[in-house]
């Protein structure tokens, strides 16, 4: 006899690539049950709807999105051409110099007006490690000071390459693993993840970033990856390790933070509370902080043992003269308190202001009307802290009340859409951090439907179009136009394809679709203004100003939505209107006991023809006769009242 095999509890049966029950991939014909693809990807895809291998369908997936990564390497990169300070690229160059030829206790305090090191050890180890191999093939690309500027060609190559590699080696696993969990979890068929996974690596605003302006966010949102997949998987001690990279990688992990660490506490109370497994994680985050920061601070004790005379080359850090402590400089530790509080200071810079370059944030969108460069700069923080956490907080309580898998994508998006809208010193760049959750949603149950792919598309095409002042100054118009068509051509949303928001289109309400078209709209007008309407000489900065106000605006719609469906998916609502609607019943029946007690209280006394007699003999009449017993051993209640 057939037996049929029951799916794993916590997981949805998974949908095979032939079912007609597919999460918006397939448009299927009424008329003639015909399927066909819902979109550009899809029919890409489509030879590999039924018997290609993973094993063969994954490589070319890989090579088809490092081939444009590699393409986009082509064209020009931050500060190119552009002395005395360059740019990005020049930053991180200089850092793979500095790293490669000065003792670690001077990394974070060499010639800080010049591209000074300021992102946690991790990357400085990262840059020591890139600069000691390309030392080896060209070593004028790194020699102290004298390589300052240096544009060669190869040069160009070698970082370039060093992107990719780094990305393929952290990034590229840990979307793959991801997205494959996330199947999983939601009953998602391997050929609908591939389609979601291509979307995913093919999402135009980190492909610009990284390999057009040059930088490398990927290796932080890989080890941010690998930590949720972890969790996914239950081994939270795990995530606690990739996660503690990713914060010693790149501050900006911070966004991510306030989530992670309410959605492991929700997991370490509830259903029941484990002390173990809280002070297992506790430790476990100690000790990763600890292990990455130990050469950085054990080389400085060791060099500045050898030679005391460092010590008086090191420029004291503010920070460090604030601690309420005395501290004696001719003790061991003083090299090492040192170099940590420089490294804090240089990691969050406080005395830089609210924001640097005009960003698509609130406090950017705010200095339109209030110039908050002239207020002080400890009132604009502390305004900036509570702005923050208000922003977070309703994502952080849910996710740790309420602490399921299918809920992290999203507690992630709505706090770091927080974090970006409301936070202190938001470069552009940073809208990568809540995209990449966003993006991510394309892999769950009903991503790539008409419900959730426009918003996910909406969100990464508002998100790059912010981006076009950063990239335009760096002679990036041609990546990013290409890019971003592609993107959108390939999922079928506009400016490519409106056909998501047709009136007779399902999945967004109508005024939604205004809403998302309003935005699409004033996106092209912006664009025409800008490249044939020269802005007024009194305001040389209008049309980047009204791209900080649009781009604002519609992301702090992003964190609504992201916040609301977050509140929606966890059950609070109907929990809520649940004890609602039973307190209301239960006080309903309360209520007729009461008024029924204070009727019998004030007819008390009347005769048999008074109401409270009438009702009684009502009653009586509706109570029905008992049957005659038939045998006096045949009821075990004998002798009792009869009900």
């Amino acid at each position: 006899m057939a037996t049929t095999r029951t799916p794993k509890k916590g997981k949805k049966p998974t949908r095979h690539a032939s079912s007609t029950k597919s999460s918006g991939v397939i448009s299927i014909n009424p008329k003639t049950n015909a399927q066909s693809p819902a979109f550009p990807l899809v029919a890409f895809l489509w030879p590999a709807k039924k018997s290609t291998s993973q094993w063969v369908l994954l490589p070319l997936i890989l090579m088809v999105v490092g081939l444009f990564r590699w393409a986009v390497g082509f064209w020009g990169y931050s500060g190119f051409q552009k002395p005395p300070m360059h740019g990005d690229f020049e930053a991180q160059r200089h850092w793979m110099e500095i790293t490669t030829h000065l003792p670690a206790s001077k990394w974070y305090f060499y010639d800080l007006q010049y591209w000074g090191l300021d992102y946690p050890p991790l990357t400085a180890y990262h840059s020591w490690v890139l600069g000691k191999i390309g030392s080896v093939i060209d070593p004028t690309w790194f020699a102290l000071d004298i390589s300052r500027g240096i544009e060669t060609p190869l040069l160009k190559v070698y970082m370039r390459a060093t992107v990719l590699v780094s990305e393929y080696l952290i990034y590229m696993p840990a979307v793959i693993v991801l997205n494959r969990r996330l199947g999983q979890l939601q009953g998602i068929n391997a050929w609908e993840g591939s389609i979601a996974l291509v979307a995913i690596l093919m999402q135009p605003a980190t492909i610009l970033i990284d390999h057009a302006h040059f930088q490398y966010n990927t290796v932080m949102l890989g080890f941010v990856l690998a930590s949720m997949s972890t969790i996914f998987a239950g081994g939270y001690l795990w995530g606690c390790v990739f996660f503690v990279a990713a914060l010693s990688f790149k501050q900006m992990a911070l966004y991510y933070a306030p989530a992670v660490f309410a959605y492991l506490i929700g997991v370490c109370l509830l259903p029941q509370p484990s002390s173990l497994r809280l002070f297992s994680m506790a430790f476990i985050t100690i000790i990763s902080f600890a292990l990455v920061f130990a050469p950085l601070l054990l080389k400085s004790l060791y060099e500045t043992t050898q030679r005391p005379s460092l010590l008086k080359e090191l420029e004291i850090p503010s920070l460090f003269t604030s601690l309420p402590l005395t501290i004696d400089t001719k003790a061991l530790y003083y090299g090492p308190a040192l170099q940590l509080t420089q490294v804090i200071h240089r990691i969050f810079p406080f005395a830089r202001g609210i924001f640097e370059d005009k960003v698509a944030n609130f406090w950017c969108a705010l200095n339109v009307l209030l110039k908050l460069q002239n207020h002080p700069t400890p009132i604009l923080q502390r305004l900036s802290l509570c702005a923050t956490i208000i922003a977070i907080l309703p994502a952080c309580m849910l996710i740790s009340l309420f602490p399921q898998k299918h809920l992290l994508p999203w507690s992630l998006a709505s706090t770091a859409w927080g974090f970006f809208l409301c936070s202190f010193q938001v470069h552009e760049k940073s809208v990568l951090l809540p995209l990449l959750p966003m993006t991510l949603l394309l892999g769950t149950d009903g991503g790539l439907d008409s419900e959730f792919r426009p918003w996910i598309g909406w969100a990464n095409t508002l998100a790059v179009w912010t981006l076009f002042p950063l990239l335009k100054r760096d002679e990036l118009r041609v990546p990013y136009t290409v890019l971003s068509l592609l993107w959108t051509y390939l999922l079928g949303l506009p400016p490519a394809s409106f056909h998501l928001y047709t009136p007779k289109a399902k999945g967004l309400s109508t005024p939604i679709k205004f809403l998302h078209l309003a935005f699409y709209a004033a996106m092209g007008i912006w664009h025409l203004c800008e490249a044939f309407v020269d802005p007024p000489p009194s305001k040389p900065d209008l049309w980047v100003v009204l791209n900080v106000l649009i781009g604002a605006s519609g992301f702090g719609i992003c964190w609504l939505w992201c916040t609301w469906q977050l509140i929606l998916r966890s059950g609070v609502m109907e929990e809520y209107f649940g004890i609602r609607l039973r307190l209301e019943a239960e006080g309903k029946v309360k209520l007729e006991k009461a008024n029924e007690t204070k009727e019998t209280g004030t007819g008390k006394g009347k005769g048999k023809d008074g109401s409270v007699a009438l009702r009684r003999s009502t009653r009586e009449s509706r109570t029905p006769t008992p049957a005659p017993e038939s045998k006096p051993h045949s009821s075990p209640t004998k002798g009792k009242k009869s009900r």
